[in-house]
């Protein structure tokens, strides 16, 4: 079997191994991140986009009786955790696909049409998880025990908790549609880089 010399910029352990065994692995592991890549974009992208057009607004435009749909949403379907982790198995799947295409982020590939396109797709994934993260999960838990303290008071809330209630569904509201926003734009870097010269 015959061995490949290692290459300018190339990381010894691929470097050393026979070419067949190289491109083996490297077929596998394509493979692998491309099938994760895609199922948990597909669905970070299309619960993202459900909540911040259609879920959102429903439930602000039913007020406080929207929190027990989000109460139950949140603490019992885990739906923001399901959201945020296929948000994390995307971004982590692109990064590593990112790195084989450009030989360890080292290669002229990077500073190409398509190279550039990923790029910028990548980064807009990482600030909407970086989103999802610090505003979109946290306001999701807080309208949450909010309907747990309105439905443990007898279900009447009062004008506070109205209000609290009624400013964190907008929050919620903003933060998910800059963040939809970011992940259509993400997925369209993805869409069309292959085809930027």
């Amino acid at each position: 079997m015959s061995e490949r010399p290692a290459e300018s910029g190339r990381p010894f352990a691929w470097a050393a191994l026979p070419v067949q065994v190289e491109f083996g692995l490297l077929s596998s592991m394509l493979f692998i991140l491309r099938l994760i890549h895609i199922l948990a974009g597909v669905f970070w992208a299309g619960a993202a986009i459900f909540t911040a057009a259609f879920l959102i607004p429903t439930i602000r435009a039913v007020g406080p009786a929207g929190g027990p749909v989000m109460q139950h949403l949140a603490q019992v379907r885990k739906l923001p955790v399901f959201i945020l982790s296929a948000g994390v198995l995307t971004v982590i799947s692109g990064i590593g696909l990112y790195s084989i295409s450009s030989g360890g982020f080292t290669n002229s590939w990077m500073r190409s049409g398509a190279g550039v396109t990923f790029g910028i797709g990548g980064v807009l994934a990482l600030v909407a998880l970086s989103l999802g993260v610090m505003v979109v999960l946290p306001t999701t838990k807080r309208i949450g025990v909010l309907a747990a303290a309105i439905g443990g008071s007898g279900g009447k809330p009062s004008p506070d908790q109205v209000a609290e209630m009624q400013r964190l569904q907008a929050r919620m509201g903003k933060a998910s549609a800059l963040g939809s926003v970011l992940i259509v734009g993400a997925t369209s870097a993805m869409a069309i880089a292959r085809y930027i010269p």
